[in-house]
């Protein structure tokens, strides 16, 4: 038995004994009676309320019933005690009216258990590893990595596809690629393209083209190798005539343009490292002849050498241009060699490239030339808008190839001079305007010495033209504004617009020159099987020093060439994964349009066909 119940018991026999000698002292005075006499009994009806009362009591607080009892002597003493017992007699009656029944509070017991559930939080354990990686800033103007093209996983892996085609005016079209599958380190492949017309509006009006080409690229652990061979053909005849007085009898010449070009280039693979060194060689080359005695051969050799030292990359580009011109009247060497020293900073927000080109002309023409080459970039609005300007200079090398792609319809012995553009200085806005729409804006000035311009030579060869050029330095000032938007990933519309101004040197007008031109087109991927693509090119007026009939030298009126707008489309189905069909059409509003006198274009064709890849 422990403490705390031992004290209790105690407790409670204490107070069993006070209570007991207090009953017997508070019991009534008894009369003494005769000897024979017999006591009578106390009325039970009220003894049992004080009984109750002191219960009740004793119930509330045991404590407070024990210091109420009288305290009494409950010594043995034979009435000893009693005042009025004179005799001290050891008889005496005492009457028990009850027996003492105490009465216990309840205990106040705790009723809650110890919770034996273990409800400590796991904690898995902490790993951490430090990253060693240099912190890049997304604002800075820098190179962009190429973007790996999400795979289709339903597309079939094709490596080839042709398609072949026929329309009205003689149409013939046809297309093929060629290559050898998915692989990063070696890339072969080889195309063919075939288009021509058949105009019906004037005899011969005949246009042909065709073209073959292969091409390579190995991509190694430092450099890349890459090379092209090409060879094309164009085909067409001098078929215009002054319509309002028709020769008698007419037998348009044929002109046919072949050339043969390669190329080949190696390179060092982009790394991206703290104080790289990087390089690149080129070399680029054609042979080229039409359908009389003209020939022409060139050969560009170029590279450049370009070292990071922090926020520095110094460099030297430069290029060796030989080339070498043969017709009837003459056979001559038309060279240059050009060398492009430059230092570019680059910050957090703005570019800068500061250097010089440096030109020496060697052949029929022998000058020297120092030109500036600098260029600034400058973020107003960052990763939104960026300023640009740029200032430059350079000699251009006269070229047979490149003035009959201009105008197919050139005579023969095509007078060569270098034109020099002495001063080009550019400054616009390019960027983002919001998310899929982009816009580049500038305004232009331009000093070139030897503008060259296309004219006739009607008077001497009867439907032929020549190149002239502008003696002194001709002022071109313009500007040009590029928009594309993409509105999702299945629509993408774009559109380009040049205007400019010229200040000619010693030619009355800018012949054949337009000072607007608008080029605009999008492409709609309507659903899985069916896309459509549209273009609008719209051409200002131009003017040509053919005189009109009537004019005089004194007051002269040039051959005026009205504008014209030509609108295209076409529509491809895909019937599987492999076949299609697609169908082009041009020159939709058939405008009767002119780009060069005497020389109309084609009016509205049609034609289609059918794709296969495999």
């Amino acid at each position: 038995m422990n403490q705390r119940h031992t004290i209790a018991l105690l407790t409670l026999l204490m107070v069993f004994f006070f209570f007991t000698a207090s009953a017997q002292t508070k019991k009534p005075a008894v009369k003494k009676q005769p000897a024979k006499t017999t006591a009578k009994p106390v009325s039970k009806a009220k003894t049992p309320a004080k009984s109750t009362t002191v219960q009740k009591a004793g119930a509330k607080n045991l404590g407070d019933a024990a210091s109420k009892v009288a305290a009494a002597d409950t010594t043995k003493k034979g009435g000893q005690n009693n005042p009025n017992n004179n005799n001290s007699s050891l008889a005496e009656e005492i009457v028990v009216t009850t027996s003492y029944k105490p009465v216990l509070a309840e205990a106040v017991k705790i009723r809650r258990n110890p919770d034996l559930e273990d409800k400590t939080p796991y904690k898995a354990p902490l790993n951490y590893v430090p990253l060693d990686k240099k912190l890049s800033q997304d604002n800075n103007i820098r190179q962009l990595d190429a973007m790996k093209r999400p795979q289709e996983q339903d597309s079939i892996q094709t490596n080839n596809y042709a398609k072949v085609g026929i329309g009205s005016m003689k149409t013939t079209f046809g297309e093929a690629y060629f290559g050898n599958g998915k692989d990063q380190a070696l890339q072969v492949g080889g195309y063919l393209k075939h288009f021509a017309q058949s105009g019906s509006s004037l005899d011969k009006q005949n246009d042909s083209r065709q073209e073959v080409g292969v091409f390579g690229k190995s991509i190694g652990a430092e450099n890349t190798l890459t090379g092209r061979i090409t060879y094309k053909r164009h085909q067409t005849y001098f078929y215009g005539i002054d319509q309002d007085n028709p020769p008698v009898a007419f037998e348009p010449a044929k002109q046919v343009f072949n050339t043969i070009g390669a190329e080949g280039e190696i390179a060092k693979n982009f790394k991206d490292e703290e104080n790289a060194f990087t390089y690149a060689a080129k070399f680029k080359g054609y042979v080229f002849n039409n359908a009389f005695s003209a020939k022409e051969s060139n050969v560009v050799i170029s590279g450049f050498l370009n070292k990071t030292v922090k926020q520095f990359y110094a460099g030297l580009s430069a290029s060796l241009d030989l080339g070498s011109q043969k017709d009837v009247l003459y056979s001559q060497n038309n060279s240059i060699v050009r060398a492009n020293p430059y230092i570019k900073f680059q910050g957090e927000n703005y570019k800068i490239d500061v250097g010089v080109n440096i030109a020496k002309e060697f052949g029929f023409s022998d000058r020297f030339f120092i030109f500036p080459a600098a260029k600034l970039e400058f973020q107003v609005v960052p990763k939104y808008i960026r300023l640009f300007a740029e200032a430059k200079g350079d000699v251009n090398r006269a070229s047979i190839k490149d003035l009959t792609d201009v105008n197919p319809f050139l005579g023969e012995n095509i007078n060569l001079v270098n034109s020099v553009d002495k001063l080009d200085i550019t400054v616009g806005l390019k960027g983002t305007l919001a998310p899929g729409l982009g816009f580049k804006a500038a305004i232009y000035r331009n000093s070139i010495k030897n503008l060259p311009l296309f004219v006739n030579n009607f008077a001497t060869t009867f439907n032929k033209y020549q190149v002239i050029y502008d003696n002194g330095d001709a002022r071109v000032s313009g500007f040009n504004g590029e928009l594309d938007f993409k509105a999702s990933e299945d629509v993408n519309v774009y559109g380009r617009v040049e205007l400019k101004d010229y200040k000619m040197a010693s030619e009355a007008q800018p012949w054949n020159l337009p000072k607007f031109i608008l080029t605009a087109g999008t492409s709609i991927h309507i659903n899985d099987k069916v896309d459509i693509n549209g273009s609008l090119m719209f051409r200002g007026s131009t003017q040509d020093p053919l005189l009109v009939t009537g004019s005089t030298p004194a007051a002269p009126q040039y051959t005026q060439i009205n504008s014209f707008a030509d609108v295209s489309g076409g529509a491809t189905y895909k019937i599987n994964k492999q076949l299609s069909v697609f169908v082009q059409a041009n020159n939709i509003l058939n405008a009767g349009s002119k780009t060069w006198v005497y020389y109309p274009n084609y009016g509205f064709n049609i034609f289609g066909g059918i794709g296969y890849a495999f």
